[in-house]
């Protein structure tokens, strides 16, 4: 069950949790994400019609079009297996700093493992987008708000995926401040908000019946 990004310290570090669970390592991400790749083939299936399309344009017998379309998508999977894996074991589920009280070193804690430790002034910034749709007039779906974090380090940056958020973004903004401050990191927030947009009536024909004009035959 997802929960709100928080901060929780411990006797050793304090941790921006991110999501629940602990790493599961790369060999279990692997064989967990066998499933989720089908929907690669799935997802190229659009240019893979199309050289079958071509194929039987071409002469070629329907049989010989089922093993090149076969091919195609068993290559399709191979290449998508890994890429699923690779995407999966990136998460990050959370952060990590320590000493607990005025940190010196962080580290990020990925699905499949946690990053070598790296000196606390290795974070520049980190950036929290909280984003609220609201609902329009007369709509009864509640408004939807998520937080995306960004952390801007020395060599490169981590953006996360958007995640559920139901709390006070000041607030973490405000601990990650007294978190990070003493190391020079600053913290930024930026809060947007929009209506969520009304469905578009159907513009199909909506008329009861049919009129015919007819000639009456004497």
């Amino acid at each position: 069950m997802a929960t709100d990004p928080f901060l929780s310290r411990g006797p050793d570090s304090t941790d921006l949790v991110l999501h629940g669970g602990s790493p599961t390592g790369p060999v279990r991400i692997a064989l967990t994400s066998a499933g989720p790749a089908l929907l690669t083939p799935l997802a190229l299936v659009v240019p893979t019609l199309v050289v079958a399309f071509w194929m039987g344009l071409a002469g070629a017998r329907a049989s010989t079009i089922c093993v090149v379309v076969g091919l195609i998508a068993g290559l399709e999977y191979l290449l998508g297996w890994p890429a699923v894996a690779h995407v999966r074991a990136r998460r990050i589920l959370r952060v990590e700093f320590a000493p607990a009280g005025v940190p010196a070193s962080l580290r990020l804690v990925r699905a499949a493992g946690p990053d070598d430790w790296l000196p606390v002034d290795t974070l520049r910034e980190v950036r929290l987008a909280h984003e609220v749709v609201e609902p329009y007039e007369g709509d009864h779906k509640p408004a939807v708000s998520t937080l995306v974090l960004e952390l801007v380090l020395r060599g490169g940056r981590e953006r996360l995926d958007p995640l559920p958020f139901g709390g006070d973004p000041q607030r973490l903004t405000d601990a990650l401040e007294d978190l990070l401050g003493p190391a020079g990191a600053e913290v930024e927030l930026r809060t947007e908000r929009s209506t969520r947009r009304r469905p578009q009536p159907n513009s199909g024909w909506t008329s009861g019946g049919s009129a015919s004009a007819g000639s009456g035959g004497g």
